[in-house]
C-alpha cells in the first residue's frame, strides 16, 4: 500500500509543484505558506530557506522547526529546521530538511551567511540535495543561491532570489537538472499592522506564477494571513501566535486538484542584541 501511495504522490506531486519548481525550492516556514508563499521580504528564521538575502536584516538567533503534511500522504510529508547566528558584522543561517519515505526520498542540508550593506542586504548558501529512488540509487549534489533585500522606502522593499544559480544536475550521470527558479517582488507596508507582498516566480523550463500575500496583526500577538497563486490557482490561509519568545504559525494549502495541505512551524528567538 505505502508503494503505491508513494507512485500515486509522485505522479501528482508536480501539479501542486508546478508554482514551487521542486521539492528543496519548495518554500518553507507556515507563515511564508500563510502569505501564498510570497516570501522574499520576511525577516525570519525561514528565510535561511526562503530568500538567504533578507538574512542580514535580522537582529536576533533563533531556531525554528516545520511539519508539512500533504494531500494526507505520510508519504509526503516534509520536516525541516532552520538557525540564524546573528551578530554586528555577518549572520550565519543552517538549514535542513527530509522530504519522503524509504521508497523516494530527498534530503537537504545547508549553510550560507548574508550581510546589511546600506540599505541593501545580500546573502548567499550552498546546499547539499541528496536525492534517493528505490531501484534507482543515490545521489547527492552541491546547489548554491543568492538573494538579496532592499528597502526602498520605510514602507516598500524589493526582493529578488535565484535558486540554483550554476545548474547543477541531479548526479553526475544524469542529463536531468536540479530547477533554477528565479523570484522578484515587492512588499508594501501601508500601516504597522498590514504587509502586502506580490510576487513573480519564474521556473526556467515552466511558466510564472504570480504571488500574493497578506498579514495583518489583528492584535499584539496574533496575526492573520491569506495568499493566492496562480497557474495553478491555490488558496492559503494561515495564522501566527507570538507569546514571548515563541513563534508558532499554522497555514492551510488549499489546491484545486489535490485538496488541502497542512502546515506548522515552531520558533524560538535565543537572544537579542
Amino acid at each position: 500500500m505505502a508503494r503505491i501511495l508513494t507512485f500515486l504522490g509522485l505522479i501528482l506531486l508536480p501539479l501542486h509543484l508546478h508554482a514551487q519548481g521542486g521539492l528543496d525550492t519548495y518554500a518553507k516556514g507556515a507563515r511564508s505558506m500563510g502569505m501564498g508563499n510570497a516570501n522574499l521580504s520576511l525577516t525570519d528564521t525561514w528565510s535561511v530557506f526562503n530568500n538567504i538575502g533578507a538574512l542580514g536584516r535580522i537582529t536576533k538567533s533563533s531556531v525554528a522547526v516545520g511539519y508539512d503534511h500533504r494531500f494526507q500522504l505520510n508519504e509526503l510529508t516534509t520536516l525541516s529546521s532552520g538557525a540564524i547566528l546573528a551578530n554586528d558584522k555577518l549572520n550565519l543561517g543552517l538549514s535542513m530538511s527530509t522530504f519522503g519515505d524509504e521508497h523516494f526520498n530527498q534530503r537537504h542540508i545547508g549553510i550560507g551567511i548574508s550581510n546589511q550593506m546600506g540599505i541593501a542586504s545580500l546573502g548567499i548558501k550552498v546546499n547539499y540535495v541528496q536525492t534517493n529512488i528505490e531501484g534507482f540509487g543515490r545521489s547527492a549534489v552541491p546547489v548554491v543561491e543568492f538573494g538579496g533585500l532592499a528597502e526602498l522606502s520605510p514602507n516598500l522593499f524589493f526582493g529578488a532570489h535565484i535558486y540554483n544559480l550554476t545548474n547543477a544536475k541531479v548526479s553526475k550521470i544524469s542529463n536531468d537538472h536540479i530547477p533554477t527558479v528565479v523570484k522578484s517582488g515587492l512588499s508594501y507596508l501601508p500601516t504597522d499592522k498590514l504587509t502586502i507582498n506580490l510576487e513573480a516566480e519564474k521556473d526556467i523550463l515552466l511558466d510564472p506564477v504570480l504571488k500574493l500575500g497578506l498579514e495583518y496583526n489583528l492584535m499584539d500577538k496574533l496575526w492573520m494571513r491569506t495568499g493566492i497563486n496562480t497557474n495553478p490557482s491555490n488558496l492559503f490561509f494561515g495564522i501566527g501566535f507570538r507569546p514571548k519568545d515563541f513563534v508558532i504559525d499554522y497555514a492551510m494549502t488549499q489546491n484545486q486538484y489535490l485538496g488541502a495541505t497542512h502546515h506548522f512551524s515552531f520558533g524560538y528567538i535565543i537572544s537579542k542584541q
